[in-house]
């Protein structure tokens, strides 16, 4: 049964930083390549990083470039997002994902003083 578990969402100001985490199984997880998405309130999802299989190659969207960083480790299996320098418009619920294989439930980020 395909799993991800994330872990790390919550409430932070404009400015701080936030590590978000999803534990991927039931699948070979270093076989694929990994992307996380957000969907903000009233707007339609949009992806934010994507990384390849063997975590050599990012992409990422213009907004998020050069202050989120996507990584994985394939031994623990799992894709991380480090988002530093978080402004208000981060706010959203965050979701791994492996394509053709299925998604996070979502993990709720919530930028604000």
């Amino acid at each position: 049964q395909v799993r991800f578990v994330e872990s790390g969402g919550g409430l932070v100001q404009p400015g701080g930083s936030l590590r978000l985490s999803c534990v991927a199984s039931g699948f070979t997880f270093s076989s694929y390549a990994m992307n996380w998405y957000r969907q903000a309130p009233g707007k339609e999802r949009e992806l934010v990083a994507a990384i390849t299989s063997a975590g050599d190659n990012t992409i990422y969207r213009d907004s998020v470039e050069g202050r989120f960083a996507i990584s994985r480790n394939n031994v623990k299996a799992t894709l991380y997002l480090e988002m530093n320098s978080l402004k208000q418009e981060g706010t959203a619920v965050y979701f791994c994902s492996a394509a053709r294989i299925g998604q996070s439930q979502g993990i709720r980020v919530t930028v604000s003083s």
